[in-house]
């Protein structure tokens, strides 16, 4: 890194992303409608000890939001879990547009369906219960794909880069949540799915196919944009 750049990079200003802040970024966004609330809620008590695998809300906002600026007629969601982040998607489709959701479990997305019925949206999502890389591979190698996002296993984020670019068309984007892994990305020490985010993280940054920009929302978010 050059002296310019390190000294530009100290005289940032660095907001602490506190509670009271994440609540203050909430209440002066869009709302989150009662299907969204709901789906919160009962993801919270039905599923606890895995809730953290939920995006946060301020994350399915900014999903939302770049689906209505892309207007993308096919997107990709590998790992849909509960489905809040693909709601939030689906609710933003053109029309015309669809949404296909990979997922290995039928206990968690059992959830995600009856969110999307309750949200008018289900007619607009195909859910596959299978190893998503099955998926992803069963699909025509044609550039058809306008946007993606990945929230599932992190050992799994390259194969599906790799699956999921060649498949996008030219300008389209590509996410990846999960990329600062709580910091620990920080550590060359570390291993196991920080590890492998890391991993991906110099990976996806050198890849020449893609423009890259890493966001410090939530735990992360990696935005790829196809040359």
């Amino acid at each position: 890194m050059t002296t310019a750049v390190t000294n530009r990079r100290d005289q940032l200003m660095r907001v602490p992303v506190t509670p009271e802040l994440i609540d203050y970024i909430l209440d002066h966004g869009s709302p989150l409608d009662e299907v969204q609330k709901d789906l919160i809620a009962r993801t919270r008590e039905k599923f606890s000890d895995h809730a953290g695998m939920q995006v946060a809300p301020e994350q399915g906002a900014l999903l939302e939001m770049f689906t209505r600026i892309i207007a993308p007629r096919s997107v990709v969601e590998v790992g849909t879990f509960t489905g809040y982040s693909s709601l939030c998607i689906a609710r933003a489709l053109p029309e015309g547009g669809r949404l296909l959701c990979c997922d290995i479990s039928t206990e968690w997305t059992d959830l995600a369906r009856q969110a999307w019925e309750r949200a008018g949206v289900a007619d607009r999502i195909e859910l596959r219960i299978a190893p998503a890389l099955e998926t992803l591979r069963s699909l025509p190698e044609e550039e058809t794909i306008d946007m993606s996002f990945v929230d599932a296993d992190k050992g799994g984020y390259w194969n599906y880069f790799e699956e999921l670019v060649k498949r996008t068309r030219p300008g389209g984007v590509l996410l990846f949540d999960n990329t600062l892994y709580a910091g620990m990305v920080l550590r060359s020490d570390v291993t196991g799915n920080p590890a492998a985010i890391r991993e991906f993280n110099d990976r996806i940054a050198a890849d020449d196919r893609v423009d890259v920009v890493m966001l410090p929302l939530a735990d992360g978010l990696t935005v790829a944009r196809k040359r």
